[in-house]
């Protein structure tokens, strides 16, 4: 899926460079529901770009010039004849800044302020009240563009995404039945790491490979994936970043928009070694039940450690009968292969 209704994808021939040292590299540039993803002419993810943060350098003129907001030095080339990939970029771009707020400068400059007499004022209270404000105010765009950021610094440690031309939109229909249809949420395959779930600020929910490669039954899957879900509606995801980040990176967020480098190195570093937060067996039923996913799979691979094992295989509410198709059989097979290629 992409970030546009007309099209179910959309690839073009770019040319991409790192930094003004690198080499040139002829690549494949695929647009995704909230990310630029810029591949090599094997396919394999070289970065991902929050198409709310890319920027042109140069407006008007072709071939088109673009590069993430902040980082000019970083440029990917589109060439005249990708006229309907550039036509698309611009869109987006264009849709993005009307949603803007207006008075973005002016909210901004008070929330500096803010922050710099709430520091004046007190020492003892600050720190949380500063988290709480800074959930509340930062907007969708910045949600986006730090859950990518994290996204790619999770990355360094467990490797690029699985993506392939046949895995990638599998996943991205069973991401859209689990996650309803969410344009922001997405489900995300990764070949290594710790962890066999987790979720991210911006809707990304990371499943390691091993739940698609070891088990034959999907429902295995798309049970850790409806527990993330329900994680991630228990808590305001980026609140969860705040709290491990310190006082000098919440205010940054505040006046600049953006978190330090350290303070998405040490949530990626944290989220990566944290046991998964307890769910009552109670709403995870329902909401297997909801998306015709039976829980006995799920509860198998957590083990008797787990507390609510034994409830989910006793109050299996498909252990009587078939459960719905999650997805059809190729699918199933798509996914599985995706990061076998």
């Amino acid at each position: 899926m992409t970030a546009l209704k007309e099209y179910q994808r959309l690839e073009a021939v770019g040319i991409w460079r790192e930094n003004p040292k690198s080499q040139r590299h002829n690549v494949v540039v695929s647009l995704g529901d909230a990310t630029i993803v810029v591949m090599d002419m094997q396919s394999r993810p070289l970065t991902h770009w929050s198409i709310p943060a890319v920027e042109r350098a140069n407006p008007g003129v072709l071939p088109a010039v673009y590069h993430p907001d902040g980082d000019p030095s970083e440029t990917l080339e589109i060439a005249a004849d990708e006229n309907m990939m550039i036509e698309a970029i611009e869109k987006l771009r264009s849709a993005i800044d009307r949603s803007r707020p207006k008075q973005g400068r002016l909210r901004w400059g008070f929330l500096t302020a803010l922050a710099a007499g709430l520091i004046a004022l007190s020492t003892l209270w600050l720190p949380d009240a500063l988290r709480a404000h800074a959930t509340n105010v930062v907007p969708r765009v910045k949600r986006a563009e730090i859950g990518t950021a994290l996204v790619n610094r999770v990355m360094r440690i467990t490797g690029p995404e699985c993506r392939d031309s046949l895995g990638a939109p599998a996943l991205n229909r069973l991401g859209a039945k689990l996650l309803d249809s969410t344009p922001r949420r997405r489900l995300m395959i990764i070949p290594g790491g710790p962890r066999r779930a987790f979720h991210l600020p911006g809707g990304a929910i990371l499943l390691h490979k091993t739940l698609v490669e070891d088990y034959e039954d999907p429902n295995v899957m798309a049970g850790f994936a409806l527990a993330e879900k329900l994680r991630a509606g228990r808590k305001d995801p980026l609140a969860a970043v705040l709290e491990h980040s310190n006082l000098l990176a919440v205010t940054q967020l505040l006046t600049t928009g953006s978190l330090p480098t350290s303070a998405l190195d040490a949530y990626a570093e944290y989220i990566l070694s944290a046991a998964p937060d307890p769910i009552d067996a109670d709403r995870l039923i329902a909401a297997f039940k909801d998306k015709g996913v039976a829980t006995t799979p799920y509860a198998r691979v957590l083990g008797s450690e787990d507390p609510t094992t034994d409830t989910l295989i006793a109050r299996d509410p498909y252990a009587n009968e078939m459960s719905p198709q999650l997805l059809s059989d190729g699918d199933w097979i798509s996914i599985q292969g995706i990061c076998q290629r």
